[in-house]
């Protein structure tokens, strides 16, 4: 659902009764056919939609290139199977990229840090939060801890309170360090409405030789990484 003036859409994606009758032992291919038959013989349009589907390689490549106007990936599952209660028979494929963060806070210890959470400055020098990275590996966890220093003075971010994930109402026990350590990360394409990273992010490694001010601006199209830190595809 929308704001004020906007309609809100079901979207239909599978088939589990027709008629009265379960068809779940069915194949997703039958049920699917089923579901294009029902929206047909009842002329269904807005606020029913009928959820997008192929098995043409080509299609599937065009809607992973949607990210501006919100496309998270697709999802895919075998046409011949049944659909199981309870079992996980879909799967979901997000396209990633790579780009930079600063690290303005982190969970954990200072001499172990758990996950980070990530910074951008915006157009005004504010920094803002962005996003938090999945649990660091030992290795990776080593590595940073090396380079924090325990913030000092009038941190940007004192005061606030973190959530652990969309939704959540708890808070995250966190440890607000300099915002000076730039590391590459791994993202995918979905955003919230003030434009951070919905997802959890994967951390790649430090950019020691990049500046904090460097990094792309808060809000701002990422720019095309210089040779020596290319981005790839995870």
């Amino acid at each position: 659902m929308g704001g004020r003036g906007a309609v809100g859409h079901f979207v239909a994606f599978d088939l589990l009764r027709l008629n009265g009758s379960d068809i779940t032992n069915w194949s997703y291919q039958r049920r699917r056919a089923a579901l294009e038959a029902v929206f047909t013989a009842r002329r269904l349009t807005t606020p029913w939609t009928l959820c997008p589907s192929t098995t043409q390689q080509d299609i599937v490549n065009e809607w992973l290139t949607w990210g501006a106007i919100g496309m998270e990936g697709v999802i895919y599952k075998r046409l011949n199977e049944p659909y199981r209660p309870g079992a996980r028979g879909w799967l979901k494929y997000k396209p990633r990229e790579t780009t930079e963060a600063i690290v303005g806070a982190i969970t954990g210890t200072l001499a172990a840090p758990r996950t980070l959470l990530l910074a951008r400055y915006d157009a005004d020098g504010k920094l803002a939060y962005v996003g938090r990275t999945t649990t660091l590996t030992a290795a990776a966890s080593s590595a940073i801890a090396s380079l924090l220093s325990k913030a000092t003075g009038e941190h940007l971010w004192k005061g606030w309170t973190f959530s652990p994930g969309w939704g959540s109402r708890d808070t995250l026990d966190v440890t607000l360090v300099q915002p000076e350590v730039v590391g590459e990360v791994g993202v995918d394409v979905a955003r919230d409405s003030a434009g951070r990273w919905r997802h959890p992010v994967r951390w790649h490694r430090i950019r020691a030789e990049m500046h904090p001010m460097h990094v792309p601006k808060f809000g701002e199209p990422d720019e095309p990484p210089a040779e020596d830190g290319a981005r790839t595809q995870p």
